[in-house]
């Protein structure tokens, strides 16, 4: 990475940054699609490309990161800059999309602390589904 990329995205984005068994899975608090929380989330920080987000969420294609990324744009949750020179596309949180993170860090520690319970739904819900 460039001194100059570095500069603008920060620290690059921890590839183990979303714990597969995060209680945000099973919270039933949703924020857009699938993968709007977790790109609100590595914007955090600061810009980024679009390589860069789809090194911490894992299963994204393409295809559904660009989707994503086209509908939080709609919404006016983030911006998409692009230069010229050299050739660079960057997506950035607005002061509107910043503004999620207050109510998306309520809801994950809402999931965390209810996460026993959370569980215990899914499971018997499940188990309702098997006999049915």
């Amino acid at each position: 990475m460039s001194e100059a990329t570095r500069e603008l995205t920060g620290e690059p984005l921890r590839a183990d940054m979303f714990d597969p068994v995060c209680p945000s899975n099973l919270s039933p608090i949703r924020f857009g699609d699938k993968w709007a929380g977790m790109i609100i989330r590595c914007l955090e920080g600061g810009p980024r490309r679009f390589s860069e987000l789809r090194v911490p969420m894992h299963g994204v294609t393409a295809k559904v990161l660009t989707q994503s990324l086209r509908a939080l744009e709609r919404d006016g949750l983030i911006s998409r800059t692009a230069s010229e020179t050299p050739v660079r596309v960057t997506y950035a949180l607005t002061p509107l999309g910043r503004g999620m993170l207050v109510p998306m860090a309520a809801a994950c520690e809402w999931a965390a602390a209810h996460w026993d319970e959370l569980l215990d739904a899914r499971e018997a819900s499940m188990n309702l589904d098997r006999t049915a």
